[in-house]
């Protein structure tokens, strides 16, 4: 008899669950900032700390184009960044600053503490939080360090946000208690230090935090320090370095610009730099991975070529777009995100990172591209043959199980781990493989593409399980 499932884990229940948290959080934080601006402070504030978010966003997103990210995912980050992290942030700043002042008698050091102690530790803790949770439950969306960096930008930007309306407002407020009117010195000084010099400062911190998310996201389910030490080394850099900030302006009357010139910049320089690099080396990754599969029969041989270039990849969807319409554009972007995410699934399996859940995630993804073939494929075509000579498939030195009719056993290759592990480790295909014999008893696969025949077989573990008919199409059918 079927178990019913509980009722926390039906999706309705836990997304009706967020949702409702993150808008009484909105609401509540919307009341208390309004509380300390007032309502034309408010709408001032609003006004001018918006202008950033955009700009902030594009970046990230434009971080992420090689393997893109749901939306979904981005607009929770920017809803707990915007709400539950500034709730968390503006309680907890305001109770340990009062007690800190009520304990020690002293306004003047308790803010001090407050800012330089108190608030990086609780406001990055609380950012933190969105990255976990989105490598805790979204992991198939969480694979890498751009996904990591993605995720605690705009989480952080979103934080940004708010606590910007925040001090805008304060500022616009400061302005007409002097007798100005309109947005004056103070706002205006407010205004060019947090917009203008330094709207990236959030973000810069928090994506230390996504960096070390990311690391652990390159790590397999058996190694557990690498997926605990990076996150925790990353928010304790990123605590460092809020400190750093905040501190500034108890340096001296130039202390905040000298921090900003000496540290922040080159600090901002130098995870620009990682981050476009690990974008490239994704790039890279596509290109190192996909022959296999072409090679298979699941691409065609031009496509890896295409899905490793962002300009081959544009063309792509512009071709689909300006002769089947917006729609043919759009599954051929989710066929470029899909190609993708197969090639850093048999990347990390190749690198011996595999997860149990290699075989079923594979078979996922390949079944997503045997969907949209014919609206993808010549687009990827044409735009191959945009930006690069014919391309010849040469077998990698890794070929996919199957794909030239190798004999018994589990294959040429066994780069999936250790052989005493079950369930995964031999040879995945990258196409039809329902659970195959274990290790040291091997099959036959059927003939490969040389020989006329769809691609065959990989065993992958499993004791006692019989190979079955492939449930995919036959590439060459």
């Amino acid at each position: 008899m079927l178990r019913h499932a509980h009722w926390w884990q039906r999706r309705w229940v836990r997304y009706g669950a967020l949702i409702t948290l993150l808008a009484l959080s909105g609401l509540v934080i919307l009341a208390l900032v309004r509380e300390q601006t007032g309502t034309e402070g408010f709408l001032v504030g609003l006004g001018l700390a918006v202008l950033p978010v955009p700009l902030l966003v594009a970046a990230f997103r434009w971080l992420d184009r090689v393997e893109p990210g749901p939306w979904r995912n981005l607009l929770f980050a920017f809803a707990w960044g915007a709400c539950a992290a500034a709730l968390i942030a503006i309680v907890a700043n305001g109770f340990a600053t009062r007690w800190i002042a009520t304990a020690t008698a002293d306004p003047s050091s308790a803010d001090t503490l407050g800012a330089t102690v108190i608030a990086p530790i609780v406001e990055e803790s609380a950012k933190a939080a969105a990255v976990l949770l989105v490598f805790l439950f979204r992991r198939r969306d969480f694979t890498g360090i751009v996904d990591g960096v993605v995720i605690a930008g705009i989480t952080a930007t979103g934080f940004a946000f708010t606590e910007n309306i925040l001090y805008l407002g304060t500022a616009f407020g400061t302005d007409q208690l002097t007798g100005d009117t309109g947005i004056a010195s103070v706002t205006a000084a407010t205004f060019f230090v947090r917009v203008i010099m330094s709207p990236f400062a959030h973000p810069l911190f928090t994506v230390l935090t996504g960096l070390g998310f990311g690391v652990a996201a390159l790590s397999g389910d058996r190694q557990h320090l690498r997926r605990v030490l990076p996150p925790l080394g990353g928010l304790l850099l990123a605590m460092g370095m809020h400190a750093l900030w905040n501190g500034s302006s108890t340096f001296g009357e130039f202390g905040f610009f000298a921090v900003y010139a000496a540290f922040m910049l080159p600090a901002l320089g130098l995870l620009t730099w990682l981050v476009v690099w690990t974008r490239q080396r994704e790039l890279r990754t596509v290109r190192e991975e996909l022959p296999a599969y072409a090679a298979a029969g699941w691409l065609t041989p031009a496509e890896p070529f295409a899905l490793g270039s962002m300009r081959a990849r544009r063309l792509a969807r512009e071709h689909a777009g300006r002769h089947l319409g917006k729609a043919a554009a759009r599954e051929v972007a989710r066929y470029e995100a899909y190609a993708t995410s197969l090639a850093f699934l048999r990347h990390r399996g190749r690198r011996g990172r595999a997860n149990a859940d290699f075989v079923v995630r594979e078979r996922e993804l390949l079944n997503e591209l045997w969907r949209r073939k014919d609206v993808a494929r010549p687009a990827l075509d044409h735009a191959a043959r945009m930006t690069a000579p014919p391309v010849r498939v040469i077998p990698p030195p890794w070929p996919v199980y199957g794909a030239y009719g190798y004999g018994p056993g589990p294959g040429p290759l066994q780069p999936y781990g250790r052989a005493t592990d079950p369930g995964y480790g031999y040879g995945y295909g990258g196409y039809g493989y329902p659970p195959g014999p274990g290790p040291g008893q091997g099959h036959t696969a059927p003939a490969g593409p040389a020989s006329g025949h769809p691609a065959g077989h990989g065993g992958h573990g499993g004791p006692g399980h019989s190979a079955g008919p492939s449930p995919f199409p036959h590439p060459y059918g």
